[in-house]
């Protein structure tokens, strides 16, 4: 009898692996051509024009901000939280880009209108993660993947620009504080900044950046876009890999319903 149990016990085992590695085999995620990063054998392209996935969104408090969402909703679920002992916000996100005429990244977010300054200490966790990967400050329309915006991203491998969808569905345009840290010897370009912001001051948008600790300043000229209030305000983190995930902590994060408060 106990032979027997301790081979029942076997056949039941390998019967529960069996279902396991078939809903592993059918959960693969797949992703599409466009999606994958640029490499040297392949070149990221924009998604189809009519390619859309809503928003997976939680509406839940963390730290000064009212919610948190997978814009794009990427094919791999990110995640959030927040240490209030140091003010630090950890982003875990894939997503294959934040740019083109859609988007997918790990966005908190608190709703606001009228002139907002933004600003954050930006470290990624991983050195050795993928050069394009953008930690950003966002003031967007809504949470659509193809919403109207403006963005203050800076990439892993050192470039950092403010970026803008004009309108709904409508490709980004941006404006390069820096060269790519290989293809420079600016000043700028001496590793990653330590502090990014963002000013909406009426409909003009301005960059500004800490390179070292020293205080805030703009970079370049406001550019101008119209967003309605209420609108959506805060920080988030894109792997630029479409189906893995990477960490990105934003902190020291100041959020002012006013402009000139970028410090």
């Amino acid at each position: 009898m106990k032979k027997l149990s301790n081979l029942l016990l076997v056949i039941v085992f390998f019967a529960a692996s069996s279902v396991v590695s078939a809903q592993t085999a059918t959960s693969k995620v797949v992703v599409p051509d466009w999606a994958l990063p640029g490499s040297a054998t392949h070149k990221q392209v924009p998604p189809p024009a009519d390619f859309h996935r809503p928003a997976r969104t939680e509406d839940l408090h963390i730290g000064q901000f009212r919610g948190q969402s997978d814009v794009g909703s990427a094919l791999v679920p990110g995640a959030s939280s927040y240490n209030p002992v140091n003010g630090g916000y950890t982003i875990i996100s894939a997503g294959y880009n934040i740019w083109y005429q859609r988007d997918e990244f790990r966005y908190l977010w608190k709703k606001m209108s009228g002139d907002v300054s933004l600003a954050a200490d930006v470290s990624f966790p991983d050195t050795a993660g993928y050069d394009d990967r953008k930690a950003v400050l966002v003031i967007r329309q809504s949470l659509d993947d193809d919403s109207k915006e403006a963005v203050v991203a800076l990439h892993g491998g050192g470039l950092m620009h403010l970026a803008w969808r004009p309108a709904k569905g409508q490709m980004m345009t941006e404006m390069r504080v820096n060269h790519r840290k290989d293809h420079s010897t600016d000043s700028l370009n001496i590793g990653l900044a330590k502090r990014i912001g963002i000013e909406k001051r009426g409909d003009a948008f301005a960059v500004f950046i800490s390179m070292h600790g020293e205080p805030m300043h703009p970079i370049g000229d406001p550019v101008q876009l119209h967003i309605d209030g209420p609108f959506y305000v805060g920080i988030g983190f894109c792997s630029h890999l479409p189906a893995k995930t990477d960490t990105a902590v934003l902190s020291r994060v100041v959020l002012k319903n006013a402009a000139g408060q970028v410090r």
